[in-house]
């Protein structure tokens, strides 16, 4: 079966980075495109950035562009969101995506950004 384990999130404080990671298992990895979604206590949970299959194209949402970077290892199954300059609007609880014949989450891994 597909499953999602996400890691790496947790406090840091206005400006510094983390690195959360997503290992997959379940499916082919390396033919999906992967996404990671983030949700804030009382908000929706929105886009944060997709990786294509092979990496090679990304986007992402407008609040972490030049911030973030979405990359992805398919020798490892894992793909990975680099958070650099974190404001504590970034503060939420981070899910690693994939549709592959329906949908899959994460657990979803804590990010607080706090002084």
């Amino acid at each position: 079966q597909v499953q999602l384990v996400e890691s790496g999130g947790g406090l840091v404080q206005p400006g510094g980075s983390l690195r959360l990671s997503c290992a997959a298992s379940g499916f082919t990895f390396s033919s999906y495109a992967m996404s990671w979604y983030r949700q804030a206590p009382g908000k929706e949970r929105g886009l944060v950035a997709t990786v294509s299959s092979t990496g090679g194209s990304t986007n992402y949402a407008d609040s972490v562009k030049g911030r973030f970077t979405i990359s992805r290892d398919n020798a490892k199954n894992t793909v990975y969101l680099q958070m650099n300059s974190l404001k504590p609007d970034d503060t939420a609880v981070y899910y690693c995506y994939v549709r592959y014949f329906g949908t899959y989450w994460g657990q979803g891994t804590q990010v607080t950004v706090s002084s």
